[in-house]
């Protein structure tokens, strides 16, 4: 029967909005007093979820909320949830970099963190030099990391660069050597957060590789979070849903996959507009994601709230992908030009969208008569994600000229 690699015992960790203090000083004493006593803090409120999409009552929010689970030695478990989840606070308090508010959590082995690009690097220090930093903030003996030293440089593909102060390192070098210095050193459990995507593909896929290799091959404890559903069911063997700071299932790979897919089948979010203009404008930007598939609808308001004489006017809407680039640009019907005269007008488009790879994209919207007279312009409007890859039949076309995808909208009201 396999150890017990990491276990939490109702944990839970809670953040405080805006200024930090309680306003009085007895009262920051009696904090303090309640933590060095192992106490919870008298001040916190009970109930406040960590909704993001929702507005609270209370300055306090509950990032994590009573998670009990076990992880046996060698298991390979995807931690998977939408943003703000909290699956990276989970990983920090894993990893030492943050205490839970209440609860507990145990481990047995040295852990490897790489919760995000370049973890632990000295920007002034050479690779070479963070190599051994790493180690032995590690607890790896200078022996130990000599001996892997070569492997590791090797595996990060940038050994002209060994010498050279990781600051005048590109984003991609940095999350390259960072990730080989976790994965090499002999740590019995690696936590790795979505800090992948910033490798190109090959790299990646090399990583992915690796990880298979240090959880099945070297029977290590691995903790990865990704979005992409893909590398979690190719990867790991266990799954942990974390749903608004709670765990919402806890199961294999494959079924925590189709947990969370299946749950997302109506996730929606919404954008209006707090004071409206007498010019053509945006006032309502909503998505809403259907069921397993990457199939993604958007429905759009803009409207003028009184009458008034503007010249024709066209809408096009784009979503652009992690990196800031655009990827899709769609203009609403056949004849795209709006009337807005003489009274209040009020008009609702729909985009359907499929075809889009995982990953996380931003919206954009810009409503106007010319690239001159421009009515209203919203650049990263909404949030959304992607988590699952799309089939043969279900991909766009594209345009040549832009090189964009070119999506299905059509004006219904």
């Amino acid at each position: 029967m396999s150890e017990i690699a990491i276990k939490a015992e109702n944990l839970s960790k809670a953040y405080q909005l805006g200024d930090i203090g309680t306003g009085t000083i007895s009262r920051d004493l009696e904090r303090w007093y309640a933590r060095i006593r192992g106490k919870e803090d008298p001040f916190l409120r009970i109930g406040e979820t960590n909704d993001r999409s929702s507005k609270g009552t209370s300055d306090i929010v509950w990032s994590l909320r009573d998670l009990n689970f076990e992880i046996k030695q060698g298991d390979a478990v995807g931690v998977i949830g939408r943003n703000g989840a909290g699956k990276s606070t989970l990983l920090k308090i894993l990893s030492k970099v943050t205490a839970p508010t209440t609860g507990r959590i145990t481990g047995k082995g040295r852990i490897a963190s790489l919760l995000e690009v370049g973890t632990g690097f000295h920007p002034e220090l050479s690779g070479k030099e963070n190599i051994f930093l790493n180690g032995a903030i590690l607890g790896m003996r200078k022996h130990e990391i000599k001996r892997k030293f070569d492997e590791i440089v090797d595996f990060a593909g940038i050994e002209r660069y060994i010498d050279t102060p990781v600051k005048r390192y590109s984003s991609g070098m940095y999350v390259r050597l960072a990730f080989a210095v976790a994965a090499h050193l002999e740590s019995e459990i690696l936590i790795v957060d979505e800090v992948l995507a910033v490798g190109d593909a090959e790299f990646q896929k090399k990583c992915l590789g690796k990880m298979g290799e240090v959880s099945k091959g070297e029977g290590r404890t691995v903790l990865f979070v990704s979005h992409n559903m893909d590398a979690v069911n190719a990867l790991c063997k266990s799954g942990i849903v974390l749903e608004n700071g709670v765990v919402g299932f806890i199961g294999d790979a494959g079924a925590s996959v189709d947990y969370y897919q299946s749950n997302g089948a109506a996730v929606k979010d919404t954008w209006k507009r707090e004071k409206e203009t007498l010019q053509p404008h945006f006032s309502e930007i909503s998505y809403e994601i259907l069921g397993k598939q990457p199939e993604l609808t958007l429905r759009v308001s803009f409207k003028t709230t009184s009458g008034g004489n503007f010249p024709p006017a066209m809408a096009v809407f784009g979503i652009k992908g992690s990196t800031g680039g655009t990827i899709m640009e769609a203009i609403p019907s056949i004849q795209p030009y709006l009337q807005f005269k003489g009274k209040a007008n009020h008009h609702v488009c729909e985009i359907e969208l499929n075809g889009f790879i995982p990953g996380t994209y931003t919206l954009y919207a810009w409503l106007g008569a010319s690239e001159a007279e421009g009515y209203d312009w919203l650049d990263d409007v909404l949030t959304f994600e992607i988590n699952d890859a799309p089939t043969p039949e279900r991909t766009f076309p594209y345009s040549p000229r832009t090189g964009f995808i070119v999506a299905n909208a059509k004006l219904i009201t």
